[in-house]
C-alpha cells in the first residue's frame, strides 16, 4: 500500500524529463476528481490579510486569499491589503469551492518535479494544485500543512 502523498523531498532528476500532453491531461483529471473533496480550513489571520487553507485528507493543498471587503476570494498572487477580519471567511470559501472549476491546462515546474493545475472561481485563479510528475498523486503544501497543524486542525 502506498502513502497518499509522495515523500517530502525527492532526489532531483538530473536529465530533462520528456513531457507529454497526456501526462498533463492525467494531472488535470486527478484534480477534477479531487476538487469535490476539498474543504476550507480555519482562516489564518495575517497583519494585513486573511488566508483560508484548502484541505484534502487533512493536508493543506493551497491557500485562498480572502477579501473581507467583498466577502469573496482575491486572485492568486494578490492578497487584499485590508483590515483582516476572518468573519465568514471559511463559509465563503466553502461556497466558492463548490463553484470552482479546474482549468484545462497545466504548468510543469522542473525544480519541484510536478505539474501545477490552476483552479478558478469565476474569472479568478484561486488555487494552484500540485500533482506529481507521473500524475498519480496530489502534492500538499507541506509548509502550509505545518502552519495549519500548529493552529489546530
Amino acid at each position: 500500500m502506498s502513502a497518499p502523498f509522495p515523500p517530502i523531498r525527492r532526489v532531483p532528476v538530473k536529465e530533462s524529463r520528456v513531457l507529454k500532453p497526456e501526462d498533463a491531461e492525467r494531472a488535470i483529471e486527478l484534480v477534477r476528481q479531487a476538487l469535490p473533496l476539498f474543504r476550507a480550513g480555519d482562516p489564518i489571520v495575517h497583519p494585513d490579510h486573511v488566508d483560508v487553507p484548502v484541505l484534502y485528507l487533512d493536508f493543506a493543498i493551497d491557500r485562498v486569499h480572502y477579501d473581507p471587503r467583498t466577502g469573496n476570494p482575491s486572485p492568486k498572487g494578490a492578497p487584499p491589503h485590508a483590515e483582516p477580519s476572518p468573519e465568514g471567511a471559511r463559509g465563503s470559501v466553502e461556497k466558492v469551492l463548490k463553484e470552482a472549476v479546474v482549468l484545462n491546462g497545466a504548468e510543469f515546474r522542473e525544480p519541484e518535479d510536478c505539474w501545477v493545475v490552476p483552479v478558478a472561481w469565476k474569472s479568478f485563479i484561486i488555487l494552484h494544485v500540485r500533482v506529481s510528475a507521473d500524475a498519480k498523486e496530489l502534492i500538499p503544501d507541506y509548509h502550509l500543512t505545518e502552519e495549519v497543524r500548529r493552529h489546530g486542525l
